[in-house]
């Protein structure tokens, strides 16, 4: 059987990152998302289990320092991280699992995952994500210019990812995505057992 995919998906605040990686799942049946562990309190709508993992700080750390994270963070207080038995039982499943993640979990993921693939997510212009930001009206005006200076210094990470993807049209930048997921699979150095198994049936055919 094939093995899935682990796919992380990164972008500055406002990219569409969100959009882009909900349409890819309800593109490409049998793909699951990566659910975060975290330690602050659920929002009104959210579900344990499907937004996030909901536990306690001392739970959190047992998982650090046990290993089972492939990566996590500390962010306005409160910690994240991706666990490993996700990412195992996915990808030995054959099934693709998508993360949705910042440019330091990515570079985190893609030390351990050298077979990942990593694709980052970018508006046409920062003049756009400016744009985006101001209008979906969830900011304020500092808020806006942290998050416009926190995109720059992503983008400066951009070389770590093996993909980049225009989110111009969301349409055409989700259909990009999913082309590459495609192409990902029919990559040589993934089938090496299918090719083996290709070499012996024509040698025995011989």
């Amino acid at each position: 059987m094939t093995k899935g995919l682990i796919i992380v998906i990164s972008a500055p605040s406002g990219a569409g990152k969100t959009t882009i990686y909900r349409e890819l799942l309800s593109r490409m049946p049998g793909a699951v998302f990566s659910v975060s562990v975290t330690t602050r309190k659920s929002r009104k709508g959210e579900v344990d289990g499907r937004d996030y993992f909901f536990i306690s700080e001392k739970k959190f750390r047992r998982m650090v320092s046990g290993g089972q994270l492939a990566e996590w963070a500390r962010v306005h207080g409160h910690y994240y991280g991706t666990p490993k038995k996700q990412l195992r039982d996915a990808v030995s499943s054959g099934r693709d699992i998508v993360l949705d993640i910042d440019v330091q979990g990515g570079r985190k993921i893609r030390k351990q995952y050298l077979s990942g693939v990593f694709i980052f997510i970018l508006p046409p212009s920062l003049k756009a994500l400016e744009h985006r930001l101001r209008n979906r009206g969830q900011d304020d005006e500092q808020t806006i210019r942290v998050r416009l200076e926190n995109a720059r210094k992503e983008i400066s990470y951009i070389t770590d990812y093996d993909y980049l993807v225009i989110n111009d049209k969301l349409n055409e930048a989700v259909e990009q995505a999913r082309s590459i997921i495609t192409a990902e699979h029919a990559r040589i150095s993934r089938l090496k057992n299918e090719i083996s198994g290709f070499k012996k049936a024509q040698a025995g055919n011989a």
